[in-house]
Protein backbone atom coordinates (compact mmCIF):
# COMPACT_ATOMS: atom_id res chain seq x y z
CA UNK A 1 0.00 0.00 0.00
CA UNK A 2 1.31 3.26 -1.45
CA UNK A 3 0.69 6.67 1.22
CA UNK A 4 0.40 9.94 0.57
CA UNK A 5 4.07 11.33 1.31
CA UNK A 6 5.76 14.56 0.14
CA UNK A 7 9.17 15.57 -0.13
CA UNK A 8 8.93 16.89 3.67
CA UNK A 9 7.62 14.18 5.65
CA UNK A 10 10.08 11.59 7.63
CA UNK A 11 10.14 8.08 5.78
CA UNK A 12 7.21 7.15 8.33
CA UNK A 13 4.79 9.93 6.59
CA UNK A 14 4.44 11.92 9.91
CA UNK A 15 5.57 15.69 9.89
CA UNK A 16 7.35 17.47 12.69
CA UNK A 17 5.00 20.06 14.68
CA UNK A 18 6.04 23.50 14.62
CA UNK A 19 6.84 24.92 17.80
CA UNK A 20 7.96 28.31 17.29
CA UNK A 21 5.28 30.51 17.76
CA UNK A 22 6.17 33.36 15.24
CA UNK A 23 6.53 30.48 12.99
CA UNK A 24 2.74 28.39 13.81
CA UNK A 25 1.08 32.38 14.06
CA UNK A 26 2.77 32.94 10.18
CA UNK A 27 1.62 29.14 8.89
CA UNK A 28 -2.09 29.24 10.90
CA UNK A 29 -2.80 33.00 8.80
CA UNK A 30 -1.58 31.71 5.41
CA UNK A 31 -3.44 28.28 4.82
CA UNK A 32 -6.60 29.48 7.14
CA UNK A 33 -7.19 33.27 6.59
CA UNK A 34 -9.39 32.81 3.77
CA UNK A 35 -13.18 32.45 2.84
CA UNK A 36 -14.81 29.07 1.79
CA UNK A 37 -18.25 29.22 -0.48
CA UNK A 38 -20.62 26.94 0.71
CA UNK A 39 -22.30 26.72 -2.56
CA UNK A 40 -19.43 25.58 -4.73
CA UNK A 41 -16.57 24.96 -2.09
CA UNK A 42 -14.12 27.93 -4.08
CA UNK A 43 -11.48 29.21 -1.59
CA UNK A 44 -11.76 33.14 -2.18
CA UNK A 45 -9.12 36.03 -0.46
CA UNK A 46 -9.61 37.18 3.31
CA UNK A 47 -11.83 40.16 1.68
CA UNK A 48 -14.28 38.19 -0.63
CA UNK A 49 -18.11 39.56 -0.15
CA UNK A 50 -19.02 36.91 -3.18
CA UNK A 51 -17.27 34.02 -4.06
CA UNK A 52 -15.36 34.57 -7.76
CA UNK A 53 -16.46 31.20 -8.75
CA UNK A 54 -20.22 31.50 -8.72
CA UNK A 55 -21.17 34.83 -7.39
CA UNK A 56 -22.81 33.18 -4.33
CA UNK A 57 -22.33 35.82 -1.04
CA UNK A 58 -22.81 32.67 1.37
CA UNK A 59 -19.19 32.31 2.41
CA UNK A 60 -17.77 31.01 5.72
CA UNK A 61 -13.99 30.98 7.12
CA UNK A 62 -11.87 28.06 6.94
CA UNK A 63 -12.22 25.23 9.81
CA UNK A 64 -9.40 24.50 11.29
CA UNK A 65 -9.05 20.64 12.10
CA UNK A 66 -7.20 19.50 15.17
Amino acid sequence: MLLNRNKFSDPKGVTMPITDPEKLRIALEWNFNVWICRRCGARNPPGAEKCRRCKSKNLRPKRFKK
